[in-house]
């Protein structure tokens, strides 16, 4: 949606922008900071893709405090299958919710707030919104969530976010799907 609405608008690609993988970033930090016993302002971390089935964390950068997360001093030390389980926990989280109250209005609504309010403030707050890539991760035309530097002047991901060789995969395999909806959308897409 992202990609035809700024295809319709004909505005530049960083003033046209999605809400992204923010809310589930904010889910994912509120879970790791309950595990770890810590403030969620002190958890560092993000999904990123598309907001669906195949978004996922980028954990080779994920931080409590400065502390790598598989480092992070516990009784229970994060293992890789548990931060999985977290991470699967997260993307089905509103198929949950949808469940169980038929709607997920007010999670996004926080999330559409927080966004607005980095806009409106001309924070350059860095958020996981879905803008349209321009080469980034050698992605070209769809939108994807990275994390982006969001102000009055909209969203610019941030160029070289770092990422490991399979989460670079994830990351591409995530851009073919949306590419492929998007190629479903093409003869209505405003070409």
């Amino acid at each position: 949606m992202t990609v035809v609405a700024q295809r319709i608008t004909g505005l530049p690609a960083a003033r046209v922008f999605g809400s992204g993988t923010v809310l589930d970033t904010s889910r994912l930090r509120w879970r790791l900071a309950q595990r770890a016993g810590v403030s969620t302002a002190s958890v560092h971390a993000d999904i990123v893709g598309e907001h669906g089935d195949s978004q996922f964390p980028v954990w080779s950068n994920a931080t409590i405090g400065p502390v790598p997360i598989l480092d992070w001093p516990a009784d229970e030390p994060f293992t890789t299958e548990e931060l999985d389980r977290i991470a699967v926990e997260v993307r089905d989280a509103a198929y949950a919710v949808i469940r169980g109250k038929g709607a997920t209005n007010l999670a996004i609504g926080v999330s559409a707030a927080r966004i607005a309010e980095a806009v409106i403030r001309d924070e350059h707050a860095v958020l996981p919104v879905s803008t349209v890539l321009n080469g980034e991760h050698g992605i070209d035309g769809v939108a994807l969530s990275l994390p982006s530097v969001v102000s009055a002047s909209g969203a610019l991901a941030v160029a070289g976010t770092p990422m490991t060789p399979g989460e670079e995969a994830k990351l591409a395999a995530s851009a073919a799907a949306i590419r492929a909806s998007l190629d479903a959308l093409e003869p209505h897409a405003g070409r």
